[in-house]
């Protein structure tokens, strides 16, 4: 597994019937919604947003461009905008201008509306990620089994080991006293 989150996506074609230029308060409300939704399910935006430390606050400046964008098409001013959204008229002008990131992508997605490529990539499970799901989580169970096995194996080592040790030094005491009985005996007979 890399360090990016993989996600395999299929694109389903939605019908939308949302007003691009919104002459009410409901159209605008829909046109914002629209925009919200096609632009974080798109496939580009998914993967992005996965990866995204700070996902909320991203979504939150998304949020804030979709309705900047769908009340401009109403006419509104940025600075009507500004006070309706609660931002400064800069930040207002940065999205709208599509010079922020959530700002350009909602712009992008604005454009597809238009032209009739809007498509919402709904995240689905294939049955290809199913499968490497499944056969994961087979490779899971079978390493748990490794590792409690090499576990087993390794306590056994190690009390074998043990057992050497205390063998090897109590030859190595029997040595010592051999040693020192040979050293004797070689004494009394020069003596």
């Amino acid at each position: 597994m890399s360090a990016q989150t993989e996600l395999k996506i299929r694109e389903v074609i939605v019908p939308v019937e949302v007003p691009v230029r919104p002459v009410s308060k409901r159209e605008i409300k829909q046109l914002e919604a629209m925009l919200i939704i096609g632009t974080l399910f798109r496939p580009d935006v998914i993967q992005a947003a996965l990866n995204k430390e700070e996902l909320l606050t991203w979504v939150d400046s998304l949020a804030v461009a979709a309705a900047a964008l769908a009340m401009e098409k109403a006419g509104y001013t940025v600075s009507q905008i500004a006070e309706e959204l609660g931002r400064t008229e800069a930040t207002i002008r940065r999205h709208l201008k599509g010079e922020t990131k959530a700002g350009k992508l909602v712009k992008e997605t604005y454009e597809m509306l238009v032209r009739g490529e809007l498509k919402l990539a709904v995240p689905i499970v294939s049955p290809e990620a199913e499968e490497e799901l499944r056969q994961l989580h087979e490779q899971v169970q079978k390493l748990e089994e490794e590792i409690k096995q090499l576990r087993s194996e390794n306590t056994e080592l190690r009390e074998k080991l043990g057992k050497i040790k205390e063998a090897v030094k109590k030859a190595a005491g029997k040595l010592e006293e051999a040693e020192k009985a040979i050293q004797r005996a070689r004494e009394a007979l020069i003596v």
